[in-house]
C-alpha cells in the first residue's frame, strides 16, 4: 500500500493531503473564489497557481496529492510539476475516474462534469490518466460512488480493476450524497477471487455532515485507508462563513476556523488522510496549522450542535453556485 509511506512519516502535515479540485479548472463550488483566484483564469494562470500550491505543500511536509479526470487539467498540471521535481519521489499520487470534464474551461458552462461508471469509461479514462501520470500514479479511485452505482456490481469492471491492482496501483472509491454509509458498506463487500477489491475510501465528513462516520470506522477496521474530502464543507466552515462556535474555538487556539475544521476530522481515529482544498498558499498555510488544535470533550460537544441532517446538507451543497 502506498499509504504505508505516510504512516511512517513523522511530520504531522503528512496526514494532510492537497486536493486539486479547486485549481485544476476555472470553476468550482467553493465559496469566495472571486477573492481567491485571479480574474483571468486561463490555463497558464491555473497551472501556475497549482504549481505554487504544490511547491508550498511539499515544502511543508504534505505527501499526498489528489486529482481526478474531471478536475479540468489537474492531472496535467500535477504531471508537469512532478516532472520538474524528480526529488519529490515520496509523493503519493491519487486520481479518480468516472466523471468526464465537460465545461471546456468555462465557468458559465451548463454542465461541468458528466458521471459514467461504465467499463468503457474506465478503459478510456485509465488510458488518459496513464498518458499523463504513468508510473507515478499510486491510487485510482472510482469517483463519487453511490449505493446504486453500477460500479459496485459490474463483475467485468471489478476484474479490470483487480488487474490494475496486480500492476501495483491501489484501487479505491470516493462517495457522495446523503447515503454515503450505504455505498461504503456495499463497497466493503466487493471481492475478486475472494479478496477485497478496494483498499481506500474517500468520503465527505465534516462538522456539519458526520453521517458516514460509523461506516468509515468499519472501513478502517477492515484495513482500508480512509481519505476525507470537503472537511471545510466547500468553505462553509472557514473564515467569516464559519459558524460562531468554530470561530470561538479558533480564537481560543489563536488559529483560523479552517484549521479547526480540519482538526476536527484529524481527531477521528479512523482518519488516514484529510484533504486541504486550498486555492491559495495562504489558505494552505492556515490549513496546515490543524495539528496544533487540541480537542477536549467540551469542544467536541459544542461542535456536535452543528450537525445537519444529511439530506439537508447535500441539498444545500447541490445549490452552491459554480464560480
Amino acid at each position: 500500500m502506498p499509504f504505508a509511506r505516510l504512516a511512517a512519516a513523522t511530520a504531522p502535515t503528512a496526514h494532510i493531503g492537497l486536493g486539486l479540485a479547486a485549481v485544476g479548472r476555472p470553476g468550482y463550488i467553493n465559496l469566495h473564489r472571486d477573492r481567491d483566484l485571479p480574474a483571468d483564469r486561463d490555463v497558464e494562470a491555473m497551472r501556475a497557481r497549482t504549481h505554487e500550491l504544490l511547491d508550498a505543500a511539499y515544502a511543508q511536509g504534505v505527501r499526498y496529492v489528489d486529482a481526478a479526470r474531471s478536475y479540468g487539467r489537474s492531472e496535467e498540471f500535477l504531471a508537469d510539476w512532478l516532472t520538474g521535481h524528480p526529488e519529490a519521489d515520496d509523493i503519493v499520487v491519487g486520481s479518480k475516474w468516472g466523471y468526464t470534464y465537460t465545461a471546456d474551461w468555462s465557468i458559465e458552462a451548463e454542465a461541468h462534469e458528466v458521471k459514467d461508471h461504465s467499463l468503457a469509461t474506465f478503459l478510456r479514462q485509465r488510458a488518459e490518466t496513464d498518458a499523463l501520470l504513468g508510473d507515478r500514479l499510486d491510487l485510482y479511485q472510482i469517483h463519487s460512488v453511490t449505493a446504486d452505482s453500477p460500479a459496485l456490481t459490474d463483475k467485468e469492471l471489478h476484474a479490470r480493476l483487480a488487474g490494475l491492482a496486480a500492476e501495483g496501483v491501489s484501487v479505491g472509491l470516493s462517495t457522495s450524497g446523503p447515503a454515503q454509509a450505504d455505498a461504503i458498506r456495499a463497497a466493503l463487500a466487493v471481492t475478486v477471487d475472494g479478496e477485497p477489491l478496494f483498499r481506500t475510501v474517500q468520503a465527505t465528513y465534516n462538522a456539519l455532515e458526520t453521517s458516514a462516520g460509523a461506516a468509515l470506522a468499519e472501513a478502517r477496521a477492515a484495513g482500508l485507508t480512509v481519505i476525507v474530502k470537503e472537511a471545510m464543507a466547500n468553505g462553509r466552515l472557514a473564515g467569516t462563513e464559519a459558524p460562531a462556535v468554530v470561530q470561538e474555538i479558533a480564537a481560543d487556539a489563536g488559529l483560523g476556523g479552517d484549521a479547526v475544521a480540519l482538526a476536527f476530522v484529524l481527531h477521528q481515529p479512523w482518519a488516514g488522510v484529510v484533504l486541504s482544498g486550498a486555492a491559495t498558499v495562504g489558505q494552505l498555510a492556515g490549513n496546515l496549522h490543524a495539528p496544533l488544535v487540541d480537542f477536549d470533550e467540551e469542544r467536541l460537544a459544542r461542535l456536535d450542535a452543528l450537525v445537519e441532517e444529511p439530506e439537508a446538507y447535500w441539498r444545500h451543497r447541490a445549490g452552491l453556485r459554480w464560480s
